[in-house]
This record gives structure tokens, sequence and C-alpha cells, in this order.
């Protein structure tokens, strides 16, 4: 009895009450840290440069009140809020001799990070949605994306992100954290926690794999649908490979979008954890965190000659003012 105590004892003395974390941060290459705080830098001004302009003439410009641009203007502000709640953090470190963050910081790093990720991830497939209705059913079109469906649509999709990502973040702020604090990431991450919980972290491993997993797939896999329904729809419309080429290069920009973002994000968290490592998951975390919301804009933008417009017109009453 006494030899159990003892043992107990042990275990409550190795779980350290977890105050803060240290991130890891990109690289340990001392060395490369200016040049990387310029390249992030520089990405993240673009970015909110770039997605700050798109939304700002899905707003002004009439000519855009559209069902596609009302959702490509919740894509924008998206983009900036979810390089946000990473970039900055990193660019301090990248500075920064303590790479410390707190553990409130953290989770709440964690909770907005899986919050506008997941609600990016079905934002996308209401985009496709539309364009399904645009394509197949143009004569309803306006009927069924009406604004007030829109508008419900775009709420229903940021409130299920919203508790999507308070379950992670309530489950993993109760997980026992052993003596090391080091994480293995420029941003706190579900996975990389894990790694430091001690204890049995099954559930949020089923969480992870289930529920994100079901975010993630659902949405893509209703986007492939979405898009395979318009191309046999098309073809036995109009038999035409011309026009069917000319008809869904309207809808090349959001599918590039979406191989963009869902690739990274299907590679990180729907498959198992012992078969990526530490440096493939932050390689793979600057691509669909950093890169793509930088390059979403450059994609709408040239390939989208109404976006192109728009810019144009406001560029001009800026220089006439």
């Amino acid at each position: 009895m006494a030899g159990i105590k003892l043992q107990v004892h042990s275990v409550m003395l190795n779980q350290t009450s977890v105050c803060e974390f240290l991130l890891l941060g990109v690289t340990d290459i001392q060395e490369l840290q200016p040049f990387l705080f310029v390249v992030f830098l520089t990405i993240y001004f673009a970015n909110v440069t770039g997605n700050g302009a798109i939304l700002t003439v899905v707003i002004s410009d009439p000519r855009l009140h559209s069902p596609m641009y009302f959702f490509l203007g919740n894509l924008s502000c998206l983009d900036i809020c979810y390089s946000t709640v990473t970039l900055p953090k990193m660019l301090e470190n990248f500075l920064s001799t303590q790479r410390t963050i707190s553990f409130l910081g953290c989770m709440s790093q964690l909770h907005f990070f899986h919050f506008l990720g997941s609600t990016e991830a079905m934002l996308l497939a209401v985009m496709a949605f539309d364009r399904f209705v645009a394509i197949c059913k143009p004569l309803h079109y306006t009927l069924i994306m009406s604004r007030q469906l829109c508008t419900q649509m775009a709420i229903t999709i940021w409130t299920i992100g919203f508790f999507h990502a308070l379950l992670h973040s309530i489950m993993t702020s109760r997980l026992d954290f052993c003596a090391s604090n080091q994480i293995h990431h420029f941003f706190c991450d579900i996975k990389p926690l894990l790694k430091l919980a001690c204890g049995n972290t099954e559930l949020n491993q089923w969480l992870l794999n289930t529920v994100t997993g079901t975010i993630a797939m659902g949405p893509f896999f209703l986007t492939l649908l979405s898009y395979c329904y318009i191309i046999i729809y098309l073809f036995f419309k109009t038999g035409s490979c011309r026009m069917l080429h000319k008809t869904l290069s309207t809808c090349a920009s959001h599918f590039m979008v979406v191989i963009l973002f869902y690739a990274p994000v299907l590679f990180t968290y729907i498959l198992p954890a012992s078969r990526s490592s530490m440096d493939q998951d932050r390689i793979i975390a600057v691509m669909y965190s950093v890169i793509t919301p930088v390059v979403n804009p450059l994609i709408y933008t040239l390939r989208n000659k109404e976006v192109k417009s728009a810019l144009g017109r406001a560029m001009r009453r800026r220089i006439l003012l």
C-alpha cells in the first residue's frame, strides 16, 4: 500500500502545472531568423493588402453585390484573420530570444486557428454550391440564392466553426502536461500539444480524427460532388467541349483555392500521427496558414474580370480624389 502511494506521489510530481509554452518556431537555425522575418512580414503585408482590397471592393461596389462575391468577401475576411492568428506571434519570435506563449494565449490561439480554419473549409463548399446553382439552375438562381439564404448559410458555418474549435480548446485545456513545455511548431496546435500531454489522450485524438476529419472531408467531398455534377450536366446539355471549357473557366479560381487549402489540411489532420514528422507538419502548416491566404486574392484577381474591373474603378476613384 505504501508503495502504491509513493508511486502516485511520484507521478503527481512529474505532472507539473504548465503556465506557459515555448514555441520552437519554423527553424532552429539562428542565422535564418532575420531573413525569415523579412519574408514572412512581406507575406503578411501582401495578405492583408490583397484580401483587404477585395473585401473593400466587394462591400463598396454595387456591381459585386451578388451571392458569389458575398462569399468571396467572407473568404477574404477569413484569410486576413486566419493569418493574423499565427503570423504576428511568429514574427515576434523571430526577433526574440524568449519564444514563450502563456497557457491562456496558447489555448486562445488554438481556438481561433481551428475556428477560422474549419469555417473556411465549410465556406469553400458553400461557394461550390453557389457555382452549382448558377450553372445548373440559372433561371432559379436569384430565387434559390436569396440574400436571406446566403446570410443564413454564412452565419451557420461561422457558428459551427466556432463551436467546433471550442470543443477542441476545452478538451485540450483539460489535459495534464508533463515537465516539457516545448512545442515543436510555430503556433499552438492540437497534435503538438497532445505529444506533450500526460495520461490518456485517446479521446482528444478521436475528436481530432473524427470531428475535424468530418469538418474537413465533408465539405471537400461536397465540393467535388458539385463540380462532378456541373461537368456531367454541361457535357450532356451542351455536348461541346468548348462550351464546357468556357463555363468551367468561371469556376477555375475557386477550384484552385480548394486544392491549395484542402490538400495540406487533409494531409495534416487525416493521416495518422505516426506517418508524419514534426518537420513535415510545420512545412505543411506554413502552406495552409501562410501561403494559401496570400495566394487566394492573386488567384481571384488574375482570373476574375469583374474583380479586376472593380479594383481598377476603386483605384481610379482614389486617384481622382
